[in-house]
C-alpha cells in the first residue's frame, strides 16, 4: 500500500464547491456574549496563542487507517474562499473549493498491526505472546498501542510535509481518526486508540482527535461521520448521488438532489442541520474488505484479492451465502453501524462449521468462499442502495475506499445495481483511496471553525453538535 507523497495532480482539484461561512470572528464572538469576563478572557487568550485568527483559510491535514488496517493514509489538503458558482448556479453564493495538494501512505509496523488487530477483537489479545517488556494485559496493550500509534502517525505526518516540501507553520491541524478497537452504539460508546499529545509535540501541528463520542453523548451511533463531508463536497442540484465507502466495513451515504446550491448547516446558529441536510441518508450495509482480507491472507501469500482476481475464479455459494445474510445486522433499520466486532475471521470460521455440518453434500473450494464473501458485500450494499435510487431515473453511485481497486467486486455491484451507472470517486476528481483522510481534514476544520460535524438523520443523533478534541501544539 506504500506510495511516496506526491503533489495531486488536476485530477484532485476537479471537486464541487463547498460553501462555508468565511466570518469566524463575528460567529465566535456571537457564541462569547452569554459567557462571563473570566471564560470569555481564558478562551481568547488561547486562540491568540495559535498561530492563525482565521480557521477557514489554509493548510489541513488528514488521517485515516480503517478497519482493514491496511496502513496509514494522510492527506494535505488546502481550504480557501473564493467566489465560484459552477455547480450552484448562483453568482452570489461565496463558495469554499478544496484542493488535494499531497498524499503519502505507510504501511502499519508489523508488530502494531498484529496488536491492533488484536485489540479490536474481545479478548484478542489473549493470542499474543509477549517479548521482553511487553505488556500481558488488556488494559496495558491498549496504552502501549496508542503511544505507538500515535508515534507511527508522527513518522507518516513529517513524511508528507517533507517530501510535499510543506511548512509545519502552514498547517492549521490534524484531523486524526485513531483506530477504531471497540465500537459498542448499543452501550453507547466507541473507542478510538491514539494519544493526540505526541503527535502534537512530534510535529509541532495541533491535533483534532476522538470524533465520534460528541454525537454519542447526543444519542448518535457515532458512526458514520463521513457523510456529512459526502454531503458539502459531493451533492448536486439535478440528482441523487450515492456514496458507497468500500473500506474494511461498507457504508452508504444518500445525497438527494438541492435545489439551492451547496446546502450548508453552518449557517445555523444553534447547531441545527438545515432541512436539506438532514434529508442526508447514512448508514453501514455491512462487511467489505475486513472478511475478504482476512479470508485470502488464511488461504493464500496475500494480504489482499488484488482486483478480485481470486473471488472470480470461485463460484458462490448460494446456501452458504443466504446463511450469512441471516446475521441480525442486516435485519436492522437505519442508523446503525458496525465493525469487527459483529464481522470477524471467528464468525466467519463458525458459520462455516455450522453450513458444513447442516449441508454436509455440498463441496466448496477456498476460492468459492471468496466468491461468496464478494457477494455479500455486493448484495448487501446494494439492496440499501436500491432503496433510495430505484424510482430515480436521475441517480449514480460513487464508490470510494480500498474496495473501490477490487474490479471484480465493481462489477458484481453493477449487476445488483442495473438503474444506474457505479463508478469510481476518481470521476467526481477525488481518488477513492483518499477520500476518507480528506474527511477527516475537513472534519478537523469544521472543528476549530466551531461548526457541527455529525448529521443527526444519519447517526440518529438528537442534534447536530462540534465534533472532536483539540491538543494545541
Amino acid at each position: 500500500m506504500s506510495n511516496p507523497a506526491s503533489i495531486a495532480d488536476s485530477q484532485h482539484n476537479n471537486f464541487s464547491d463547498m460553501r462555508l461561512d468565511n466570518d469566524f470572528d463575528s460567529r465566535l464572538d456571537k457564541r462569547l456574549d452569554n459567557m462571563d469576563d473570566l471564560n470569555h478572557a481564558t478562551l481568547t487568550e488561547v486562540l491568540e496563542q495559535t498561530v492563525f485568527e482565521n480557521f477557514d483559510d489554509g493548510l489541513y491535514i488528514g488521517m485515516m487507517s480503517g478497519t482493514s488496517l491496511d496502513g496509514m493514509d494522510a492527506v494535505l489538503c488546502q481550504f480557501s474562499n473564493q467566489t465560484n458558482s459552477s455547480n450552484s448556479g448562483n453568482d452570489d453564493n461565496t463558495q469554499q473549493p478544496m484542493q488535494l495538494l499531497a498524499t503519502h501512505s505507510q504501511d502499519f509496523p508489523p508488530r502494531l498491526r498484529e496488536v491492533l488487530l488484536a485489540l479490536c477483537q474481545p479478548n484478542g489479545i489473549q493470542a499474543l505472546t509477549p517479548i521482553k517488556d511487553e505488556p500481558n494485559s488488556e488494559l496495558d496493550w491498549f496504552g502501549w498501542a496508542s503511544k505507538a500509534y500515535a508515534e507511527f502517525a508522527s513518522d507518516v505526518i513529517n513524511s508528507l510535509l517533507q517530501q510535499s516540501n510543506t511548512d509545519v507553520e502552514s498547517v492549521l491541524a490534524i484531523g486524526c481518526h485513531g483506530q477504531t478497537v471497540r465500537h459498542r452504539p448499543q452501550m453507547g460508546f466507541s473507542l478510538q486508540l491514539v494519544d493526540a499529545n505526541i503527535i502534537a509535540e512530534r510535529t509541532g501541528i495541533s491535533v483534532v482527535s476522538d470524533f465520534r463520542r460528541r454525537d454519542m453523548a447526543v444519542g448518535g451511533q457515532g458512526a458514520p461521520l463521513v457523510p456529512a463531508f459526502h454531503q458539502a463536497l459531493f451533492a448536486v442540484p439535478d440528482s441523487t448521488r450515492v456514496l458507497l465507502n468500500l473500506g474494511g466495513i461498507a457504508n452508504i451515504a444518500v445525497l438527494p438532489a438541492i435545489a439551492n446550491g451547496l446546502s450548508d448547516a453552518n449557517e445555523h446558529s444553534d447547531h441545527q442541520p438545515s432541512d436539506s441536510v438532514n434529508s442526508v441518508v447514512g448508514y453501514d450495509t455491512g462487511p467489505a474488505n475486513l472478511l475478504l482480507d482476512a479470508w485470502t491472507t488464511l488461504h493464500t501469500d496475500k494480504d489482499y484479492d488484488a482486483g478480485g482476481t481470486w473471488a472470480q475464479s470461485g463460484q458462490v455459494v448460494e446456501p452458504l451465502l443466504n446463511q450469512l445474510l441471516e446475521h441480525p445486522f442486516f435485519h436492522k433499520t437505519h442508523p446503525k453501524s458496525t465493525g469487527r466486532e459483529d464481522f470477524n475471521l471467528a464468525w466467519l470460521q463458525d458459520e462455516l462449521q455450522k453450513f458444513d455440518q447442516a449441508s454436509a453434500d455440498i463441496r466448496y473450494s477456498s476460492a468459492d468462499v471468496q466468491a461468496t464473501l464478494t457477494e455479500l458485500t455486493a448484495i448487501t450494499a446494494s439492496a440499501q442502495i436500491n432503496l433510495f435510487i430505484n424510482t430515480d431515473e436521475n441517480s449514480a453511485v460513487y464508490v470510494c475506499g480500498g474496495g473501490a481497486l477490487n474490479d471484480y467486486l465493481m462489477d458484481r455491484l453493477q449487476v445488483h445495481l442495473p438503474r444506474c451507472k457505479v463508478e469510481t470517486t476518481a470521476s467526481l476528481g477525488l481518488e477513492p483511496t483518499w477520500v476518507e483522510a480528506v474527511a477527516f481534514a475537513w472534519l478537523a476544520r469544521q472543528t476549530l471553525m466551531g461548526e457541527t460535524g455529525n448529521l443527526p438523520a444519519v447517526t440518529g443523533a438528537s442534534k447536530g453538535v462540534i465534533l472532536g478534541q483539540v491538543c494545541f501544539a
